[in-house]
């Protein structure tokens, strides 16, 4: 038996467990009515451009945290996202604050986002509008 214990192990992983875990989901919004028209693309993009990461100047979209974005033919949205850290202080959150931004387009049905840790995020995934201004040029 170690001096540390039978559950500490002094050699093990300097990760911590995610916040969150894996494949939690946050909805808002409701259904559209049949016939309405649907937003476009652009628009969810615009409205996730909207949602920062409180600790970074820089919003998610922009950041690379949006893994994929799925418009359905009834005007629901499933968004699959990540965030910098599993660890992240905000993790509980960020997802129903990028449901709620998107639920509010006009056009937008049903909002699911998706949390994933994987793939990891880095920050090649920045666009380089992020890269330059968090000066990582």
């Amino acid at each position: 038996m170690s001096a540390f214990g039978p559950e500490l192990n002094p050699y093990g992983s300097f990760m911590m467990d995610p916040a969150v875990p894996e494949g939690t989901t946050a909805r808002s919004g409701a259904k559209l009515a049949e016939g309405a028209p649907h937003a476009s693309d652009e628009a969810i993009v615009d409205a996730l451009r909207t949602v920062h990461d409180p600790e970074i100047p820089v919003n998610i979209y922009d950041l690379g945290l949006i893994y994929e974005t799925e418009r359905l033919v009834d005007g629901d949205v499933k968004i699959l996202m990540t965030l910098t850290a599993p660890a992240c202080p905000v993790a509980g959150e960020m997802p129903y604050d990028v449901a709620a931004a998107v639920s509010d387009v006009d056009g937008v049905g049903e909002v699911a986002v998706e949390l994933t840790w994987e793939p990891p995020w880095t920050p090649e995934r920045m666009s380089d509008e992020a890269k330059l201004i968090l000066n990582m040029y």
